[in-house]
């Protein structure tokens, strides 16, 4: 619950990656019992090219993010999507996009994408961003280890 006594919201960057989807679900095992809300964001942007050089195929990129964002939600809870569960395509890159939107959020979770071994004790660049600029808690969500 926020401050002003409206039920808070917490904040998820999708990208459709498995540790995203967990991420969605563990917000929204978190969310119940506070009577949160769940904002499912998911980011995309052009990629950079060189002055004056007019790049054939470069468009559709919205599209394609916000079909992952509709997937990444329906992965992590069916087609029945809790009522207090939103999704919010927005143009930028993720780690500007998470900690401006963690401003009016009670917590921001995000996944973290180990690769394993050495690489996988580090986090990647946009929980770490998180974690260190947010402006409210942050949850660094793993996904659970498959049985061999």
């Amino acid at each position: 619950m926020s401050k002003d006594g409206s039920p808070g919201k917490i904040v998820v960057g999708v990208d459709g990656s498995e540790p995203s989807i967990e991420a969605l679900r563990e917000a929204q095992r978190l969310a119940v019992p506070l009577g949160a809300t769940v904002e499912a964001v998911a980011y995309w942007d052009f990629p950079p090219v060189y002055e004056g050089y007019v790049a054939m195929g470069i468009t559709g990129f919205d599209e394609a993010a916000g079909q992952i964002l509709k997937d990444s939600v329906e992965k992590a809870f069916g087609i029945d999507v809790p009522d207090n569960v939103t999704s919010r395509l927005e143009q930028g890159h993720p780690r500007q996009g998470l900690i401006k939107a963690s401003i009016g959020a009670e917590m921001v979770v995000v996944g973290r994408r180990g690769h394993g071994g050495f690489g996988g004790l580090l986090m990647g660049s946009v929980s770490s961003a998180c974690v260190a600029h947010a402006h409210c808690p942050v949850l660094v969500v793993h996904t659970p280890e498959k049985e061999a």
